[in-house]
C-alpha cells in the first residue's frame, strides 16, 4: 500500500510540474503572437488584402502562430491531455497539424503575391531565411503525410508504427527547431531592411525585434525541454502509444 501511495503521490507531483511549466509555454507563446502583431499594427502598417506591401504582413504572423505556437502545441499534445484515449489525441493531434498546413498556404502565397507585385518586383527565394523556410515546409509536409499513413491508416501494420515513432519524434522536434531558426532570421531580416542604417543606433522597432528573437529562442528551449523531460512523458498503456 505505501508503494501505491507513493507512486500515486509522485504521479501528483509530476502532473503539478508539468502544469506550472505548460501555464509559462502558454503565457510565452501568446506573448509572441500579441508582440508580433504589435509590431506589425504599429511599425509596419497593419494588414491588407490588396496592397501587395502590406499584404506581405499576415506571413510573419500567420507563420508565427503556425510553426511556432501551434506545433509547439502539437508536439506537447499528448503529454498535456493523458487521460485522452489514443484515438482522440491521435485525431486532435492531426487536426492540429492541419491547420497549421493551411495557415503556412496563405502565409506563403501571401509573401509570394506582396514580391510578385511590388513596385519593383521582389525576388523570390533568394535569402538564408527562405531557403530555411522551404526546408521547414518541406520535412513539415513529409512528417504530416507519413504520420497520416502510419498512425491514422487503419491498414497501417503494426510494425510500421513502431518502427517509424522514434523517427517521428526526433523530426517533430527537429522541425520545431528549424521553425524557431527561420523565424528567427525572418525577423532580423526584415528589420534590418527596413530600419536600414537606423537599426545600429537601437530604434524602438529594433529593440522590439530583438525581443522577438529571444522570446523565440526562449520558447523554443522551454518546448525541448518539456518534450525531452523524462517525468512528463506519455506513458504507455495497453497498447503501444507514440511519444508525441
Amino acid at each position: 500500500m505505501r508503494l501505491i501511495g507513493h507512486s500515486m503521490s509522485s504521479d501528483n507531483g509530476r502532473t503539478s510540474l508539468y502544469t506550472r511549466f505548460y501555464i509559462i509555454f502558454q503565457i510565452i507563446g501568446l506573448t509572441l503572437i500579441f508582440y508580433v502583431y504589435n509590431w506589425i499594427v504599429q511599425y509596419r502598417g497593419g494588414f491588407s488584402i490588396t496592397e501587395p506591401k502590406i499584404i506581405f504582413n499576415w506571413h510573419p504572423l500567420l507563420m508565427t502562430i503556425a510553426f511556432i505556437y501551434l506545433l509547439a502545441n502539437s508536439i506537447l499534445h499528448y503529454r498535456t491531455f493523458q487521460n485522452n484515449t489514443k484515438r482522440k489525441l491521435k485525431n486532435q493531434h492531426a487536426l492540429i497539424h492541419g491547420c497549421i498546413l493551411i495557415l503556412i498556404v496563405i502565409a506563403g502565397f501571401a509573401a509570394f503575391v506582396s514580391h510578385q507585385y511590388a513596385k519593383p518586383p521582389i525576388p523570390h527565394l533568394y535569402s538564408l531565411h527562405s531557403w530555411l523556410g522551404v526546408l521547414t515546409i518541406v520535412m513539415f509536409l513529409s512528417q504530416l503525410f507519413s504520420g497520416l499513413w502510419c498512425f491514422l491508416y487503419p491498414g497501417a501494420a503494426k510494425q510500421h508504427r513502431e518502427t517509424l515513432a522514434p523517427y517521428h519524434v526526433f523530426f517533430g522536434i527537429s522541425i520545431f527547431i528549424l521553425a524557431v531558426a527561420t523565424a528567427v532570421l525572418g525577423f532580423c531580416e526584415k528589420i534590418i531592411f527596413s530600419l536600414d542604417k537606423q537599426y545600429k543606433l537601437l530604434p524602438a522597432e529594433g529593440v522590439l525585434g530583438n525581443i522577438l528573437g529571444i522570446l523565440c529562442v526562449f520558447y523554443c528551449l522551454l518546448v525541448v525541454y518539456m518534450i525531452t523531460k523524462p517525468e512528463f512523458k506519455r506513458h504507455p498503456k495497453l497498447e503501444y502509444e507514440t511519444l508525441l
